[in-house]
């Protein structure tokens, strides 16, 4: 487990932040800098005074927008796009003389759920992001799962609702990945809000649609009910793949309780196996899984 020599870097497009993890994922001595856009050199250099401004490190892990080919160890960042085509782990390493871990941030956040969090105890975790995206995570007794091409858990991704939309009124988008009708452009909060604009010819904000579903208007809540529906479907396929023990739901949208206990209830209705306990529930590293997650991982050794 973490110990005051790893440093832990959470790392997105505006700003790099820095923290010491302890045992039990308390985060202490956090500390942050803009992220370098552009200039490696620069991006190393503030690495490297966060982490010697703090005493300096032993290991240092590190939670990124983005993934790391297993088989390269190049990096692919649009958020972070100073890291785009780095190995980032060895180069980062050879400058600050550290040893370093990586992990996209999704994983990172599974993994802090699955050490700390929701999934404490749990032999399978698939932790799901559902925010300006979505995304996910897998671990597996303890460990995080590292698929080709740095990519698991990227349930948000893949063709699989053109029709189930289109059936519904709703326009068929493209991806930002490319492809048209992933779950990401239906069941982020901007997918929220292009259902509710389809639905009900108005334009409001994901919180706004929240907000009136809780106060029972009918058009935010046909809304809701369609975006639990689209949720539903590809998260079931998810829990009879896998077999998750509990789904612990990170990003803005996991604030809502409500909404959870809605997209569990229609999850449960649909897979095989019975879970009588709720199986998708809200993370509790939240605002911190990155940083917890990365430490986690600069403490276990390269699988």
């Amino acid at each position: 487990m973490a110990t005051p020599g790893t440093a832990a870097f959470d790392i997105g497009g505006s700003k790099m932040e820095f923290a010491r993890v302890a045992r039990d994922g308390t985060v202490t001595n956090r500390a942050t800098l803009p992220t370098p856009h552009t200039n490696w050199d620069d991006f190393i250099t503030a690495l490297g005074r966060l982490v010697e401004t703090d005493g300096g490190a032993t290991r240092i892990g590190i939670s990124i927008a983005g993934t790391t080919d297993r088989a390269t160890g190049i990096a692919l960042a649009a958020n972070v796009p100073v890291v785009t085509g780095h190995r980032i782990e060895s180069e980062i390493a050879e400058a600050l003389g550290i040893p370093v871990r990586v992990g996209n941030d999704a994983d990172c956040f599974a993994l802090a759920e699955a050490m700390v969090g929701a999934g404490k105890g749990q032999p399978i975790v698939f932790g799901a992001i559902l925010g300006t995206g979505v995304g996910g995570g897998l671990v597996i007794d303890g460990r995080m799962v590292r698929g080709a091409n740095g990519v698991t858990g990227e349930w948000g991704h893949g063709p699989l609702l053109a029709e189930a939309v289109a059936a519904r009124g709703i326009p068929v988008v493209r991806c930002g990945c490319g492809q048209v009708g992933c779950l990401d452009s239906y069941g982020s909060a901007r997918g929220l809000e292009r259902i509710h604009t389809a639905l009900s010819s108005e334009a409001r904000t994901s919180q706004a649609i929240t907000a009136a579903w809780h106060a029972g208007d009918e058009t935010a809540t046909r809304s809701i009910e369609t975006f639990v529906e689209l949720i539903a479907g590809p998260l079931s396929m998810i829990v009879n793949t896998i077999g998750p023990s509990v789904i612990p739901v990170g990003g803005g949208l996991s604030a809502d309780a409500a909404l959870l206990a809605q997209i569990d209830r229609a999850v449960r209705g649909r897979v095989l196996g019975r879970y009588e306990a709720p199986l998708v529930v809200p993370g509790l590293t939240r605002g911190a899984s990155g940083l917890i997650g990365a430490a986690m991982l600069a403490e276990q050794a390269p699988a």
